[in-house]
């Protein structure tokens, strides 16, 4: 279910960004030069807030799998943490 709401969030986010962009090129009277950075720099800012409030609604992260520095799993009987180098 959650990955249909993400789905469903993203394509949301990129009409809507689009939206966004075209009103300010309506502001400027002028297509945009660096349209795609600007496009890119909406959607950016949209997704990571809009993703995030998902998240906090959902009660938090459900990716926290408890991993160690390395990225292995933790066990009971690791004391420390091990650093790869």
């Amino acid at each position: 279910m959650e990955i249909l709401l993400f789905t469903v969030a993203g394509i949301l986010l990129y009409f809507v960004s689009d939206w966004i962009l075209l009103r300010i090129e309506d502001y400027f009277g002028r297509r945009l030069e660096y349209r795609t950075l600007v496009f890119f720099a909406i959607i950016l800012v949209l997704s990571i807030s809009l993703f995030n409030l998902i998240q906090f609604m959902q009660g938090g992260s459900s990716g926290d799998t408890g991993s160690t520095v390395t990225g292995a799993p933790a066990t009971s009987n690791e004391g420390e943490m091990k650093r790869t180098e």
